[in-house]
């Protein structure tokens, strides 16, 4: 199986000293998901947990909701590389009995990189029809956070980012309770790679809907991370950088509490404020 992380010669140069040495980078391969031996998207990933990001991808593609809709995971050992050896880049989920395979036609065969994933009208209308947990958007729901716990949490998944450490080139995902305690993270070349990581390992313990957890994501916050934010039933999605107009159009036609720009105790809430412990005081200019 490939390693997360591996060494390359470079050039060093500091301050006119010129220098030889290694430097550790993450890795980045491509990995085939297949659907009952169908081909259905290629990712540019982070090798590691490949079961859990197809089950994650396949839960905000709207095809599994449980546990229980999903057979098994297995790596194709057809998909061989040199000498006969197997690549560890295809995997093949199996539905379980009973669940309907979805069709799937050339609108549903993607190709995603490392930088971002699923985007478009399709995909759109795929959260508004398939979402199994709606988010409650009532103003008494029961998910409350306090602004200071959601300003704790970016340098709490700076701290638990382990490759990040010896690399400095990967994103994290992380779950949150609405305390702030750490419940997850995982990290990888893409974003969307590492919520979907994140969401697959959840469904394989049978622990959808996350409809009281917080996700905090290294970045921006995309289309794509609000969706998958959704479709999973977290109901709060955090980032470190800004969000895209049609993650904030997305963020607030689902309910979904949307905050961008978390750093320190400054932070933008685009949508979803009814879930955060606000002073009445507060201006709206």
């Amino acid at each position: 199986m490939g390693r997360v992380t591996e060494r390359r010669r470079v050039i060093r140069i500091r301050d006119g000293a010129v220098s030889t040495r290694p430097d550790t980078l993450v890795a980045e391969e491509p990995m085939e998901i297949r659907l009952g031996g169908k081909p259905l998207a290629i990712t540019m990933r982070t090798p590691g947990d490949d079961f859990a990001l197809a089950a994650g991808f396949l839960v905000s593609e709207g095809v599994l909701a449980s546990a229980a809709e999903l057979a098994n995971i297995v790596y194709c050992a057809g998909a061989t590389g040199e000498g006969g050896s197997n690549t560890y880049n295809v995997v093949d989920v199996r539905l379980a009995d009973g669940v309907p395979v979805p069709d799937i036609t050339l609108e549903r065969n993607v190709y995603t990189t490392s930088s971002c994933g699923l985007c478009g009208k399709a995909s759109l209308d795929a959260v508004r029809t398939t979402a199994h947990w709606p988010l409650d958007t009532s103003p008494d729901t029961p998910v409350r956070i306090e602004p200071a716990t959601l300003s704790a949490l970016p340098d709490r998944l700076r701290a638990a980012q382990r490759v990040f450490e010896r690399t400095g080139g990967l994103h994290a995902a992380a779950l949150f309770t609405t305390d702030g305690e750490l419940l997850d993270i995982r990290e990888d070349v893409g974003r969307h790679n590492a919520v979907d990581k994140i969401v697959g390992r959840a469904l394989q313990q049978g622990q959808l809907p996350l409809s009281s957890c917080v996700l905090m994501v290294s970045g921006r916050a995309s289309f794509e991370l609000v969706q998958k934010a959704v479709m999973a039933g977290i109901p709060v999605l955090a980032a470190v950088s800004a969000p895209s107009s049609l993650a904030v159009d997305l963020a607030v036609e689902t309910g979904l509490t949307l905050v961008g720009f978390l750093r320190g105790t400054s932070m933008n809430v685009y949508a979803g404020e009814h879930r955060l412990a606000l002073s009445a005081a507060a201006s709206t200019d």
